[in-house]
């Protein structure tokens, strides 16, 4: 399973070519794609009109999401307070909430942002960035 990011989502779905479609297909090698509620939050908070929600709605209803345990909120709060008292910052606890997510269901996570490549340094996150 690969837990695939808002961020490479949003790259995936303005891209009219295919090119990035294509390149995150390949990316998964045929592994299912998982998701987490804050990714879902992220995508529909970007509609630009009801028409895109309408259609991103469909698509989410039909997708896999992993659940947090009730133990990981104090883990993804752990992960922001830990990089503050370092000198690093995430610029989203919600970024750390869907690191949690990936390392509590031992996913890969596949995404376009540098917050996961900051967590990574202090956690056993597995994650690797997109580069089209």
């Amino acid at each position: 399973m690969v837990l695939v990011d808002t961020s490479v989502w949003v790259d995936v779905f303005k891209d009219e070519s295919g090119a990035k479609r294509d390149a995150l297909a390949a990316a998964l090698e045929g592994e299912p794609v998982v998701l987490t509620r804050f990714n879902e939050l992220e995508m529909l908070q970007g509609c630009r009109d009801e028409r895109e929600w309408s259609l991103l709605v469909s698509y989410l209803e039909d997708q896999d999401y992993l659940d947090l345990s009730s133990e990981a909120w104090q883990h993804a709060a752990r992960i922001y307070y830990d990089l503050r008292r370092m000198g690093r910052t995430v610029r989203s606890p919600i970024d750390c909430c869907i690191a949690q997510a990936a390392m509590e269901h031992d996913v890969l996570l596949l995404h376009r942002d540098t917050d996961f490549e900051t967590i990574a340094r202090i956690r056993p996150l597995r994650q690797v960035r997109m580069t089209w």
